[in-house]
């Protein structure tokens, strides 16, 4: 079969290599389609994990359920499914809490080789715990959409939004435009969205951004400000991997707001403020790492209901062989959101 292998930054080969045959207690899944990830353009980020195949929002159909694991598992053969990447064992001190990205179990499952391959194995705990049955009105495509919009699903329950605030979504790549679709589902009121790309910002209008504000040319603090008649937004979504825009973010959160950071930095910058200013001002600051299973199931249902919108977020799609072409469009983030590897 054929897979898409990246050796570093830039270099990424389309090879063959053997069909995989899954064990009893695993699954072959033939998939067919791949979303491109923001978090695999970014050079420090996938590096460190090369060589590897790419790909990791996958949707596909199951060929081949192993003898032992039939009788325990709901799924069959012909169904057609999303898979995430890591599953959660259930039953640790973090699982137990909810905090699955933390559970042991989660950080070292995957599935086999890699999302950028025309066939995937996929092992007990994820068929288990976190392998998804597609109802019939969800496309392939819309199925790979479940693993980001479950990240998406994850931060905004983290923002502890309140039933009338404000809030503001800074980067309107995939990951921001999601954001906007799914923030008055969380209570938000008022969503207002920021970047310097014209046609990132026209997308947030059509995705249900209240306001836009144009970094390019426009001053994010006054306009915030006058926007809201100085009270700022309760919630500050930071998608941007940038420890210059996480701290500048700090001053649009109001009186008890929260700052959330939804993308990693590189390794060796460090974040610093004065405390006194979040102490006094009763600020939160906190992240959003990936999604749990619970997360995964809740962005089916927005994504089935036609909430999460993939006419707006899939923008470019690609065959396996144009993979490059794919991580290069993606890289560039400007006239693009979802690309999307078609099987």
């Amino acid at each position: 079969m054929k897979v898409a292998k990246l050796y570093r930054f830039g270099d990424i080969r389309i090879e063959e290599i053997p069909l995989p045959e899954p064990s009893p207690k695993e699954a072959l899944v033939r998939v067919k389609a791949c979303g491109i990830c923001s978090g695999d353009v970014m050079p420090w980020y996938i590096e460190k994990k090369a060589p590897l195949v790419l790909g990791h929002e996958i949707a596909g159909e199951i060929i081949k359920i192993g003898d032992k694991i039939k009788s325990e598992i709901s799924l069959k053969e012909g169904d057609r499914v999303a898979v995430h990447h890591h599953a959660p064992c259930m039953s640790c001190f973090f699982c137990r809490r909810g905090d699955f990205v933390q559970c042991e179990t989660w950080k070292k499952s995957k599935i086999i080789p890699g999302g950028l391959s025309e066939y995937i194995v996929v092992p007990e705990v994820n068929l288990k715990n976190d392998t998804l049955r597609l109802p019939d009105s969800v496309s392939f495509e819309e199925g790979a959409l479940v693993e980001p919009v479950a990240c998406v699903v994850k931060s905004l329950k983290r923002a502890n939004i309140k039933k009338g605030d404000t809030i503001v979504i800074i980067g309107l790549g995939v990951m921001g435009q999601i954001h906007i679709m799914l923030a008055k589902e969380f209570g938000a009121e008022r969503v207002i969205g920021v970047d310097m790309v014209s046609f990132r910002l026209k997308k947030a209008l059509k995705a249900g951004a209240d306001y836009v504000i144009d970094v390019s040319h426009e001053n994010i603090y006054e306009n915030l400000k006058k926007i809201t008649d100085g009270l700022m937004a309760q919630e500050v979504i930071v998608g941007p991997g940038n420890v210059k825009v996480i701290t500048d973010s700090l001053k649009l959160v109001s009186r008890g707001g929260t700052l959330l950071i939804f993308t990693p930095v590189p390794p060796e910058e460090k974040f610093s403020f004065y405390v006194n200013d979040i102490y006094f001002n009763d600020i939160t600051i906190t992240t959003s790492y990936s999604c749990g299973s619970d997360d995964m199931k809740e962005a089916l249902k927005f994504i089935e209901s036609g909430i999460v919108r993939s006419d707006l977020l899939i923008t470019h799609r690609f065959k396996l062989n144009e993979t490059k072409k794919a991580y290069e469009i993606t890289a560039l983030a400007r006239d693009s959101l979802k690309c999307m590897i078609l099987f």
